[in-house]
């Protein structure tokens, strides 16, 4: 296989591109080696192929983080136990 390379301009707006840079960065990848990928699987695939994303937290994740930031914040609006047998004596009432 050739070593040789060929350029490719494309126009794409601003925004696009930092936000595709950023998103690039964040897996490791340039916009360069990002496109090969694309590329290359589309003519593997013989069609559009894939996706790569970014993991995006779901709202039930940033929600129960909000709560914990709360807890952590308010513990004395929460019971503790000293040990096991009061923590399994509480989950096993009626309270």
């Amino acid at each position: 296989m050739s070593n040789l390379t060929s350029a490719i301009n494309v126009n794409v707006p601003l925004e696009v591109k930092e936000e595709a840079t950023a998103l690039f960065n964040n897996l490791g990848l340039n916009m360069s080696v990002a496109i090969n990928m694309f590329l290359k699987r589309a003519i593997y695939e013989r069609g559009i192929p894939f996706e790569v994303k970014e993991p995006r937290p779901s709202r039930e994740f940033l929600a129960a983080l909000n709560e914990l930031d709360y807890m952590e914040k308010h513990p004395n609006e929460y019971k503790a136990y000293d040990n096991i047998a009061d923590l399994k004596e509480a989950l096993e009432s009626d309270e």
